[in-house]
């Protein structure tokens, strides 16, 4: 903090983290894809993931103004947080009330869903975090990260707007990043194929990760695998991986 910026007035930067996850999953018949559909449905659901986005909001230390929470039907659910970057303190003279106005919000919304053909279920998680000031969403990759099961992960962090130095110069960004990848622990990062698709002249930063091992067992939804044939085995996982790619790639690539 000995190297914070001087500004004349408060920080008016934007900083939105667009953070998507994907789990993927191999049910063998239909009835097995609705009970993974259920049961990831029911894992997180409107409560759990309040949970977490509280714990999000602590970490970049805001202050949750409001909280709205939707659990739908068939499946999904989505959570808002109206959020401040600062405990809200109000100086009342006469009829004249002042404050600071940092307001910003945190949003997660969830698509189970499931491929009609191959027996591939997928559960996205949608998570966007933006804030006013000096607080950087960045800091909660790696919390967002651990609290859901990663197999693809996309990421989108942008700085908008500008603030003023104390000679009045305009800065459109107040700290240095390179990547976000950055951002993310070392180890995490070993478990992935990462890629970054940057464009520092608008202060826009795009990652994408892709998990490298595929452990079958993880990924088979009320089977065991010693009770597969090894051919069998061998087609999930290069289906489970080519699913993957295709959302890793953003594009039908099989």
């Amino acid at each position: 903090m000995e190297n914070k910026l001087k500004l004349y007035g408060f920080n008016n930067l934007t900083k939105s983290l667009s953070f998507n996850i994907y789990d993927v999953c191999y049910a063998k018949s239909e009835r097995e894809q609705r009970d993974y559909i259920s049961y990831i449905d029911e894992q997180y659901n409107s409560d759990r993931l309040t949970s977490i986005l509280y714990k999000v909001t602590e970490m970049i230390g805001a202050t949750v103004l409001n909280v709205a929470k939707q659990d739908y039907e068939p499946q999904g659910a989505s959570v808002t947080f109206l959020i401040a970057e600062e405990a809200m303190a109000a100086a009342q003279s006469g009829n004249t009330v002042v404050a600071h106005l940092d307001k910003s919000h945190v949003t997660v919304h969830t698509y189970p869903e499931y491929h009609p053909e191959n027996s591939i279920a997928t559960f996205r998680v949608d998570i966007d975090v933006a804030t006013c000031g000096e607080v950087t969403p960045l800091s909660t990759l790696d919390f967002l990260i651990g609290s859901f099961d990663s197999d693809i992960i996309t990421m989108d962090y942008r700085v908008r707007g500008f603030t003023r130095d104390m000679g009045g110069k305009k800065l459109y960004i107040d700290h240095k990043i390179t990547s976000i990848q950055d951002y993310i622990d070392a180890k995490t990062l070993e478990r992935y194929d990462a890629i970054d698709i940057n464009m520092y002249q608008a202060n826009l930063f795009h990652t994408k990760m892709l998990i490298k091992e595929v452990d079958l067992q993880n990924y088979l939804f009320k089977q065991d695998v010693y009770e597969l044939e090894p051919k069998t085995r061998l087609n999930i996982t290069n289906s489970l991986r080519r699913e993957m790619i295709e959302i890793f790639s953003g594009m039908n690539v099989y």
